[in-house]
């Protein structure tokens, strides 16, 4: 299939490619490719095809468990409640397969990029105080918790002490997905 590309305007110049295909954590998944003959810009997506139970999982994390496997879909919500950390999903939000220290790492350069763009001082310290707490936990003077929700499923934290529970409806509620969904009125 061929369009107009979003960026160079070249009419007749993308190229969209798609292919389904099983990935281990995932399930079957969908893999799409847009790609302009013209200028080079490409946009490559993962998009989970199967749907399975809405899962919560916790998980008590020090620097002893800085290798556990994680497994995070496009659609999960993590949290470090004790850091005050969230992150959601949005639009252009991807799946991964990363562990503890993957993930506490991630938020450390999201945190540290508000920290640089942040004016006021109390931006500033709670940044600070969150960066101090992260340290903590590698040093193994400070234990937290890891949670990852998944609406549509497809996220895991595997290890023995990992708690997993079915989500709520009031906790899905209460999700944001990354996707517009329509919901049919009956």
């Amino acid at each position: 299939m061929k369009a107009d590309c979003p960026v160079c305007k070249v009419e007749g110049s993308l190229e969209m490619k798609t292919k389904t295909e099983k990935i281990p954590y995932f399930g079957e998944v969908m893999e799409s490719t847009v790609l302009c003959t013209e200028c080079g810009f490409k946009h490559s997506d993962v998009i989970c095809l199967e749907a399975k139970e809405p899962v919560k999982y916790e998980l008590k994390i020090d620097k002893d468990k800085m290798n556990v496997r994680v497994v995070k879909s496009q659609s999960a919500t993590v949290t470090i409640p004790e850091l005050g950390l969230k992150v959601e999903p949005g639009p252009q939000s991807q799946g991964f397969v990363s562990n503890v220290e993957g993930i506490l790492e991630r938020f450390q350069k999201a945190v540290q990029t508000a920290l640089s763009w942040a004016e006021d001082e109390t931006t500033k310290d709670n940044a600070a105080k969150i960066l101090e707490g992260m340290g903590e936990i590698a040093n193994g003077d400070k234990t937290v918790t890891l949670i990852i929700e998944d609406p549509f499923g497809h996220s895991l934290i595997e290890d023995e002490d990992a708690v997993a529970s079915k989500l709520t409806t009031e906790e899905m509620e209460n999700l944001e997905t990354g996707f517009i969904t329509f919901e049919k009125d009956e």
